[in-house]
């Protein structure tokens, strides 16, 4: 299966681990991703607060070149995810905005390639039967709860993303990997992201919040796959209720007995390494 790949940002940066994970975990199950060429920023997050056209330009451009490739795009991120869909959504909705927007464009613009998820390809596409098989050390012991936070589910009515209140891709994806999956229902809670620097004594209470619960449901750890969320929760995880906070392609990797977690996994501002160690998953 061929895919269109728009990494952002993040994921050449502070999220590079996540970058470097999906793609290994895409090519062992056998996806091949097409990196945009010549791609740019989506805006986010800041072009939606300043410019609502130039909010729709920015994403505008990368669709038009996936376009050209006729094929559907894989957006790991989940900030580059929600505007991505809100643009195309306002591009197929709103006739004399779509005329302005293409009128500079480079790439003709036709809205058929589709914007997905890395979680929903792996859930859906590949199947949790075929990530059962390829198992080669099981994620016994680990205990996580899926934080799926804003991005990928709010509005609901253009994000398109499963469940917006009570999504379970994630879990199912990590039960597959052998973890024990728990339940909670803070899963789709803010953690403060774009307010981490502005409002940071905000941040660590929201964040402190979410910690708190996923001990009382029981886990050792979160599991996510968003930048900005990972951001917070790795680095305002302070506390006694602290945990560590994965992506959840890393535990893929992992599980798939992949190069490269070891690497990743020291690249975390709080450490998971004692964790994975007292499970003896490395």
């Amino acid at each position: 299966m061929d895919f269109s790949y728009y990494p952002g940002c993040s994921l050449h940066s502070t999220g590079k681990e996540y970058g470097q994970s999906v793609e290994l975990v895409s090519e062992a199950l056998g996806l091949k991703l097409h990196e945009l060429n010549d791609w740019s920023c989506c805006g986010a997050t800041s072009a939606h607060s300043t410019n609502f056209e130039l909010s729709v330009a920015l994403p505008a451009r990368n669709l038009a070149i996936a376009d050209q490739k006729g094929l559907d795009i894989m957006i790991p991120c989940a900030a580059c995810y929600n505007r991505f869909k809100t643009a195309q959504h306002n591009l197929n909705h709103k006739e004399a905005l779509r005329a302005t927007i293409t009128a500079g464009l480079d790439d003709n613009y036709s809205g058929k390639a589709a914007v997905r998820s890395p979680i929903e390809i792996f859930h859906q596409d590949i199947g949790l039967e075929t990530l059962k098989s390829r198992v080669v050390k099981k994620l016994e012991g680990l205990k996580p709860v899926s934080y799926y936070g804003c991005l990928w589910l709010r509005p609901s009515d253009i994000c398109d993303f499963e469940d917006a209140e009570n999504p379970m891709m994630l879990d199912e994806i990590m039960t597959s990997l052998g973890a024990e999956s728990r339940n909670w229902s803070f899963k789709t809670d803010c953690c403060g992201g774009s307010l981490t620097v502005s409002k940071s004594d905000l941040v660590e209470k929201m964040v402190g919040r979410l910690m708190r619960m996923a001990r009382e449901a029981g886990a050792n750890c979160l599991v996510t796959a968003c930048p900005l969320c990972m951001a917070n929760l790795d680095m305002r995880a302070l506390g006694e209720d602290a945990l560590p906070t994965f992506y959840f392609t890393e535990l893929m990797a992992l599980a798939m007995g992949l190069k490269g977690p070891q690497n990743w996994f020291g690249l975390h501002n709080f450490d998971p390494m004692p964790l994975i160690r007292s499970l003896q998953l490395l």
